[in-house]
């Protein structure tokens, strides 16, 4: 017996971020085509896990299909080898990888998303996009859209081994104008308090800036990627020691830390960061001319993290870090990057951290799940 679908439809002044029931409710009226049913715990409190497919393909370079014209073909003009996921393949560094993911989309005319890495492939310094048919832009997937998706992987640091079903990337939908505007913002953390910081500058975004000042009494700011380690399963949690991995950094006299060119660091912020059930947050540059350094790969942050009642009280942002051509000194107090907040269309039925297992409610500094604490 065949299944009658019915299309998702929405009220006219129905704006923001969609949240999970209305993402299980996209999916079953067919806007979410999938090679097999959602795994447990794939819908998050305001985005969808991605799931690698069981194919990759290394290219020769990264790229954008640009319009009228599909990434598989792009993948035929510049692919090197393909090989089967199954149970495990090692992607290395240094290469650029295309995996069709496992899910599609057939987008309604109003409705648009946005992907991100999930926080455990940025902390391991793997450079994950999202790529779709016809587009210009890495991430963005424009209202309507109907087809693949792609993830372009590139391992930074450590070798990855990734397996079919492996789950590196996260999409958001969107509807309409979701971003706060700056007397709203304004107005929330007066109401709220964003960041545990009362003359926080929140006019373009809640700044985020760089704690340099060291946390506990061992006063460590960070770590510091090591080179040459082994390889690291995606998909295994714990497995690892820190030390085999990482090089933990303290605190110096003067509070500044100096960048070394193609290094990767793991450091927090200053402040801690809050996100009300409903809002949504995503961490962007703060301002490109301001340093020689990316922070943070992976940049949503969902309804409930740093929230109390969802045991978030304290939460940090951590930040992946690389310098560019040049060493470059940061301070502490720095700030580094930017939250943009946007409203929800709905509160989420699950806040982040609230009995559904998140890995990093409450978080200090902290590495990946990957690595035993």
């Amino acid at each position: 017996m065949t299944r009658t679908r019915v299309p998702l439809t929405f009220r006219p002044d129905d704006k923001g971020i969609l949240p999970d029931r209305l993402i299980a409710k996209l999916a079953d009226s067919g806007g979410i085509p999938r090679a097999h049913e959602f795994d447990h715990d794939q819908i998050q409190p305001a985005s969808l896990d991605l799931r690698l497919g069981e194919v990759a393909y290394r290219v020769r370079a990264s790229f954008l299909p640009g319009p009228g014209a599909t990434v598989a073909e792009r993948i035929d003009d510049l692919k090197l080898h393909e090989f089967a996921l199954g149970d495990g393949a090692v992607l290395e560094t240094g290469c650029v990888y295309i995996v069709p993911l496992a899910e599609s989309l057939a987008l309604p005319a109003d409705l648009a998303a946005t992907a991100n890495p999930k926080s455990s492939t940025g902390r391991l310094d793997v450079f994950t996009r999202v790529i779709a048919d016809g587009t210009r832009g890495f991430d963005r997937i424009g209202a309507g859209y109907h087809g693949p998706l792609y993830a372009e992987i590139s391992p930074r640091t450590f070798p990855v081994l990734v397996r079919e079903g492996s789950r590196l990337s996260q999409l958001r939908f969107r509807r309409g104008q979701a971003a706060l505007d700056p007397e709203t913002l304004v107005a929330l953390h007066a109401r709220e308090r964003l960041v545990d910081d009362a003359s926080a500058d929140v006019r373009d975004g809640v700044g985020v800036s760089v704690d340099l000042a060291g946390f506990g009494p061992e006063r460590f700011i960070g770590y510091r990627a090591k080179r040459h380690t082994g390889v690291v399963d995606v998909d295994r949690r714990a497995g690892y020691a820190v030390d085999d991995f990482w090089e933990p950094l303290k605190a110096r006299e003067d509070r500044a830390l100096i960048l070394d060119p193609d290094e990767f660091y793991i450091l927090a912020s200053k402040e801690a960061v809050h996100v009300p059930p409903d809002y949504a947050a995503e961490m962007v540059p703060f301002d490109p001319l301001v340093g020689e350094f990316r922070v943070h790969y992976a940049g949503f942050f969902d309804p409930g993290f740093g929230h109390a009642d969802a045991g978030g009280h304290g939460s940090r942002a951590v930040l992946e870090v690389r310098s560019r051509e040049v060493p470059f000194i940061i301070e502490h107090g720095q700030t580094v990057g930017r939250l943009v907040y946007e409203n929800m269309m709905a509160r989420p039925d699950q806040l982040y951290g609230q009995d559904i297992g998140s890995t990093y409610q409450a978080q200090g500094l902290k590495l990946s799940k990957h690595f035993r604490v």
